[in-house]
C-alpha cells in the first residue's frame, strides 16, 4: 500500500472516538429514509435519473480500464476549511439546481426568481418595466415577505425540497447572499459572507444535501437482482464495503458497478459529482466514519 495511502488510513484512526466538528456547530449522523423513498419516486423517474448523467461505462472486453491516481492532501481530516457562499451552494445545492441555480424544470424549481424577488431595487425595476408605479415602501413589503418565503423554503424545504435543518444560521446568511449575487441582485457583491468548518462538517454538508436525496441512511445492501432493478444501496454500507480510494474515484470521477449472473461490469448509474474535490469527497468517507448513520 502505498505511503500516502497508509498515512491517511492512520489519521482516520486517529480521529475514531474522537469529537470533530466545530464547537459553534455540532456534527450529527445522518438519519432516515432517503428524500427519494419519501416522495415515493425511484431514481429513474427523477430528473437527475431521467437526464443519463451516470457513471462511465464499463470497459469493452480487451479494453484496459481509465487510469486514476488518488491525490488527496495530506492534511484533508485535520484541515479547517473556509466556506464561501458558493461553496455552501455547491455542497448544498448545486446536485439538483446545477451551477446556474436554474435546476431542472419542471421537477426541480429555478432559484432565480424566487431570489430576485427578495431585492427592492429589483421588485422597483420590474414594476417600472412592466408600467407600474410602485413606491419603495410598498417594494421593501414585497421584498421582506418573499425574503422570508425563501427562509423559511431553506428551513422547512416544500413539495418536492427537502427542508435543511442542518444549516447554521451563518451559513444560511453565506448562501443567501451567494444566492443573491447568483441571481443579479445588485449589491449581492458586498453581502458575501465565509464560514469556517471543520472536515467531517464538510462531509455532513454533502452528505445530508446531496447523498441522503437518494440513498437512505441504513438498511439492507440490496441483492443483484434489486441492484439490476434500481435499487439504491444505504449510506451505511458507502463506507464499510469501499475503501477510500474507491469511495473517492467513484463520487468524484465515476465507476462501473459488477451486476448480474454472471457478475460483469456496467454502466453505474450514480452521477459523477465532478465538482467536488477529492479532499471533499474523503470528508464524506470521514464523517461517515466517524458519525455512522442511523435509523
Amino acid at each position: 500500500m502505498p505511503m500516502k495511502i497508509l498515512v491517511i488510513f492512520a489519521l482516520l484512526s486517529s480521529l475514531l472516538g474522537q469529537t470533530v466538528g466545530n464547537k459553534d456547530i455540532p456534527v450529527t449522523a445522518v438519519a432516515g429514509e432517503s428524500w427519494l423513498n419519501h416522495l415515493h419516486r425511484s431514481f429513474n423517474d427523477t430528473s437527475m435519473g431521467k437526464t443519463g448523467r451516470s457513471g462511465p461505462p464499463a470497459p469493452m472486453p480487451g479494453e484496459e480500464p481509465a487510469s486514476w491516481q488518488l491525490k488527496l492532501s495530506l492534511d484533508f481530516a485535520t484541515k479547517t476549511a473556509t466556506l464561501h457562499g458558493s461553496d455552501v451552494y455547491r455542497l448544498n445545492c448545486r446536485g439538483c439546481h446545477e451551477e446556474s441555480g436554474l435546476g431542472a424544470p419542471p421537477e426541480i424549481n429555478s432559484t432565480i426568481d424566487p431570489v430576485r424577488a427578495t431585492s427592492v431595487a429589483v421588485i422597483m425595476g420590474r414594476m417600472k418595466k412592466a408600467g407600474v408605479d410602485i413606491s419603495r415602501a410598498n417594494a421593501t413589503v414585497l421584498a421582506k415577505q418573499s425574503n422570508t418565503a425563501l427562509l423559511q423554503r431553506l428551513h422547512k424545504g416544500g413539495q418536492d425540497m427537502p427542508p435543511f435543518p442542518q444549516l447554521s444560521e451563518a451559513e444560511i446568511r453565506s448562501l443567501v447572499a451567494y444566492l443573491k449575487q447568483l441571481a443579479g441582485v445588485p449589491g449581492a457583491a458586498s453581502e458575501q459572507v465565509a464560514v469556517k468548518e471543520s472536515p467531517s462538517r464538510v462531509g455532513e454538508h454533502i452528505v445530508k444535501s446531496t447523498c441522503h436525496i437518494c440513498h437512505s441512511a441504513v438498511g439492507p445492501y440490496p441483492n443483484t437482482q434489486q441492484l439490476i432493478e434500481g435499487a439504491i444501496p444505504p449510506l451505511s454500507t458507502l463506507s464499510t464495503r469501499t475503501s477510500l480510494p474507491e469511495f473517492v474515484r467513484k463520487v468524484t470521477h465515476g465507476a462501473p458497478i459488477i451486476m448480474g449472473t454472471p457478475p460483469m461490469q456496467r454502466r453505474g448509474r450514480m452521477p459523477v459529482l465532478a465538482y467536488l474535490s477529492e479532499d471533499e469527497a474523503a470528508n464524506v468517507y470521514l464523517y461517515l466514519t466517524l458519525y455512522p448513520p442511523q435509523e
